[in-house]
């Protein structure tokens, strides 16, 4: 495929647009003059072994953002919980709300864009009312969990872009064994399958911002260059409009 350079100035609010675009997945760049200035915090969601790092990083370096990671490896709770669920689950909820409470503070405090692993809606409307439902944390402790993130939650925007990762209970068990962390190896299929029916509820009911949805069941933007593409296509569309 040839690849297509143009260049196209936008009015917009008494302000010109630049954008210029090569089209070749292996060699795209953007300029959006004013767009990328407004643009903060972009957010990836999506269940366990849904490919979230792996495309933050990936859209980090395309598109020259800064990349916030979910604190696994420095989380001092997450073996623990895998071992014992019931004993720490309140306290891993609440060590990652604080975590990406704080995330989010310091992204909008900075001046660059930022792609944000996993975010501060995830813990809330679906691992602990999950762990509530399984028994696993006490009425008392999620209430009181929840009680918090509500009050947390208002005093920060919303992404300007989510993007979720839609996958299959298949998909999530293969990215799972591929990558071999130690302490997902106890986790069962009805965890994962209780976690991804939660997930499709919450997508549905998203409101608080542009939401795009990735099938990775059907992309594969890891090993595929084409599929990469796909997903930039896709990107580009939410936050640019090129598509």
């Amino acid at each position: 495929m040839g690849v297509v350079n143009f260049a196209k100035g936008i009015k917009n609010e008494g302000n010109t647009i630049l954008f210029v675009l090569l089209s070749h997945p292996e060699c795209t760049e953007r300029m959006t003059i004013g767009t990328m200035q407004k643009l903060k915090h972009i957010a990836v969601a999506g269940n366990i072994g849904a490919g979230k790092t792996t495309l933050s990083e990936m859209l980090s370096k395309h598109y020259k953002w800064d990349v916030l990671y979910e604190d696994t490896n420095t989380n001092p709770y997450l073996s623990d919980f895998y071992n014992d669920m019931h004993r720490w689950s309140f306290n891993l909820q609440i060590y990652f709300l604080n975590s990406r409470y704080r995330q989010i503070l310091d992204i909008r405090k900075g001046d660059k864009t930022v792609i944000q692993d996993r975010t501060i809606y995830e813990d809330a409307h679906i691992f602990a009312p999950n762990l509530h439902d399984m028994g696993l944390m006490s009425l008392r402790d999620f209430n009181n969990y929840f009680d918090l993130f509500q009050a947390m939650s208002k005093q920060v925007e919303a992404p300007d872009l989510l993007i979720y990762l839609k996958a299959s209970i298949p998909t999530l068990v293969a990215h799972i064994h591929t990558r071999g962390r130690d302490y997902e190896g106890n986790m069962s299929l009805e965890y994962l399958k209780r976690l991804n029916q939660r997930y499709e509820d919450w997508i549905e009911g998203y409101t608080h911002g542009k939401l795009l949805v990735i099938n990775v069941d059907d992309l594969d933007f890891k090993a595929s260059q084409e599929d990469f593409g796909t997903v930039l296509q896709m990107v580009d569309g939410e936050l640019f409009g090129l598509f």
